[in-house]
């Protein structure tokens, strides 16, 4: 399994964090140096406790890899794999001092990513059938959102812009500071001056219709309810939309849990954004257990 080399930096500097050595030397792993005997090689199974979905394979055999080149590392799984308690996710065979070293850090990647997915997963089937499309948000760990991205791609969710560079998204401080620009006149000068497509937040109908006037390829309809304000919302805007006969897609964001996303989806939403996939997904249960020594 290829790892890309952003995945190869950040399981590196998670290494040199755990090692507190920049050039990952297994040594300063003093548990091990002191309590298990060098040179010798062994097997470890990661082993799911719990139902989820898988993430982060790559990282945690970058993990055992960075540490010792010659480890093997066999799985019959790939991201995007439900798992059951029980099943074998990853098997190991390396230098001992190396496997225990890069235990943690191979562990934090998979827990962390795979919860990604398994979240993402839910709200991925909550609202199957409807349409809408689940998409994260930039509210990612620093420095590791390339992986929790992909984690939500393997859970069947989408990913919304990466980041500040790839996507126009006017939110309610660039409409403050604006000013005195008018709400439409401010989404104008954003499409008329590039190509990138525009996604402007609206907090009420005025502001959805002139979102759309405005040449917005999506109106995110912010902190509205799942209710009968949000349908008028998206009427108003696919009104607007066919007086100018363009496609408008709306998007909605703020308050959106497990429990009332199908809500959401039924409105007519075409997508969901929720910063909760990333910022706040439980950890999977999976631990690492030793299967045998080489003599």
């Amino acid at each position: 399994m290829e790892a890309s080399s952003g995945t190869r930096e950040a399981v590196r500097r998670a290494l040199a964090e755990d090692l507190g050595d920049e050039d990952l030397a297994e040594w300063r792993d003093v548990t091990s140096r002191l309590s298990v005997p060098a040179g010798k090689r062994g097997r470890a199974r990661i082993i799911s406790r719990a139902p989820c979905v898988l993430a982060g394979l790559a990282c945690a055999i970058t993990a055992f890899r960075l540490l010792d080149a010659g480890a093997t590392c066999e799985t019959t799984l790939a991201d995007g794999a439900r798992c059951t308690p029980g099943l074998v996710v990853v098997e190991v065979e390396s230098r001992m001092h190396s496997l225990l070293a890069a235990e943690r850090t191979a562990l934090n990647f998979l827990q962390r990513l795979s919860g990604i997915a398994t979240c993402t997963r839910a709200f991925v089937d909550a609202v199957a059938g409807t349409g809408a499309v689940i998409l994260d948000t930039r509210k990612t760990t620093p420095g590791l959102r390339e992986l929790e991205k992909q984690a939500v791609l393997a859970g069947g969710g989408q990913n919304h812009r990466i980041g500040l560079f790839d996507q126009v998204l006017l939110k309610e401080n660039h409409f403050g500071f604006a000013r005195p620009t008018s709400y439409e006149e401010t989404v104008r000068r954003c499409v008329q001056g590039q190509a990138r497509p525009v996604v402007a937040e609206a907090r009420n109908i005025t502001e959805a219709v002139a979102a759309a006037r405005g040449g917005a390829a999506v109106v995110l309809l912010d902190n509205f309810r799942p209710d009968e304000s949000l349908r008028a919302a998206i009427a108003a805007v696919h009104g607007v939309a066919a007086q100018i006969d363009r496609r408008v897609l709306v998007e909605a964001s703020g308050g959106v849990t497990l429990a009332n996303v199908r809500a959401f989806a039924e409105c007519g939403v075409d997508r969901i954004s929720i910063g909760a996939l990333t910022h706040s997904a439980p950890a999977v249960d999976l631990s690492l257990l030793v299967e045998g020594v080489e003599t």
